[in-house]
């Protein structure tokens, strides 16, 4: 597939929207710069009907409000494959709220596929192969390849008669609203703010430190961040999280000790060393009463009768994913077993309280769930 509508334009885009209004369904994709720029930004917008593919360019298109009430609209359906991150990228942007969204991805979860990455998918439903040499390619890049266009449009070309091929699958399995619910849910995600926050408290593996290592953690952090700023490049091309340990871990505090290290490369330790040193100096000069303390949740205490209640729910839950053909977790994950297990639901109508529980796995499950509970309890 090859043939697609490019809008660079708000007047050319503009000619579009009635189109897609016009529509009951209409697939969404979107390709970013992560791998290329500090602040990532939408790069292409791909929107597809059953009949036309639209490549919007957010670089040329000043405006793109106007897709907005598209967007907001309950009685369009906005097909996605893998939605959680587009979502959140399109609110980011332009704070766009999607209603009515539809995740074949998810859809495909919920009916026991094993591989649910759009080229299989895809594979297995169209026979159609779908080369993914671009999908790390700098989509800021302009003007963009014809090749790497047509790939942008390739992944929306599908997407509507895949969601109804899914949709009546999931009907047939009276899956339909499980995923409906799931896809509602999805609909809401936003990006994460962590602006007032320390940089370590989304740093994995930080919960493993100590507080002076914390200090030296969040000051690189900072510097990592300063550099990659004011350079425009994502913070793993400046220095890379194994990096970053290796110089908590090291501390170093002159350069034979940073060498000794091996945390940065030759060059890295040209550019980035000296600095690098005195920040860290400085994260080791800080007051002991002063240090950061990585915050900790305390568990709720834990009954004795609930690891019994936890295994037999557990053992429930699996049973059931074998029969439907499904992942466990997806059917039910740990947190949630854990969570009924400590309240101890006595009737399906307790079973509300439980916030984290959704509706499709109350309404379907909640009589089992609350006689494995009382037959635990025998």
């Amino acid at each position: 597939m090859s043939e697609y509508i490019l809008i660079e334009s708000t007047s050319d885009l503009k000619k579009v929207v009635p189109r897609l209004k016009s529509e009951q369904m209409v697939a969404v994709d979107l390709e970013a710069d992560s791998m290329f720029h500090f602040q990532e930004k939408v790069c292409l917008l791909q929107m597809a009907t059953a009949q036309a593919v639209m490549i919007i360019d957010p670089l040329q298109v000043e405006d793109l409000s106007v897709l907005g009430p598209i967007f907001a609209n309950p009685s369009i359906r906005k097909v996605f494959h893998g939605a959680d991150y587009d979502v959140r990228s399109l609110y980011r942007d332009y704070k766009f709220e999607i209603n009515n969204l539809f995740d074949t991805q998810l859809a495909c979860m919920f009916l026991g596929k094993r591989e649910t990455g759009l080229e299989a998918v895809l594979q297995s439903t169209f026979k159609v192969e779908v080369d993914k040499k671009y999908q790390r390619k700098d989509w800021s890049r302009r003007p963009l390849p014809e090749e790497m266009l047509c790939y942008a449009a390739n992944d929306v070309h599908y997407l509507v008669r895949l969601a109804k091929i899914l949709i009546e699958a999931l009907s047939a399995e009276k899956r339909l609203a499980w995923v409906l619910e799931e896809c509602e849910i999805l609909s809401k995600v936003r990006p994460g703010n962590n602006d007032c926050q320390p940089l370590y408290l989304s740093f994995k593996g930080a919960g493993r430190l100590k507080p002076r290592q914390l200090a030296v953690l969040e000051t690189v952090l900072q510097f990592r961040q300063k550099i990659a700023s004011q350079k425009d490049r994502p913070l793993f091309k400046i220095i890379g999280n194994q990096s970053v340990l290796r110089l908590v871990q090291a501390t170093p505090v002159n350069p034979l000790q940073l060498e000794n290290s091996r945390a940065l490369s030759k060059k890295q330790n040209t550019m980035y060393g000296n600095d690098l040193l005195a920040q860290i100096r400085k994260a080791l000069a800080v007051p002991a009463d002063k240090l950061p303390v990585y915050p900790r949740r305390k568990p709720p205490a834990v009954k004795p009768a609930n690891p019994r209640r936890v295994k037999a729910l557990k053992s429930w839950r699996d049973r059931q994913a074998k029969t439907l053909q499904l992942e466990a977790g997806l059917l039910m994950n740990k947190a949630l077993l854990n969570t009924i297990a400590a309240q101890n639901p006595i009737s399906v109508k307790s079973l509300e309280s439980i916030a984290d529980m959704k509706n499709w796995q109350r309404n379907v499950f909640g009589k089992e769930i609350v006689n494995v509970l009382n037959r635990r309890q025998r």
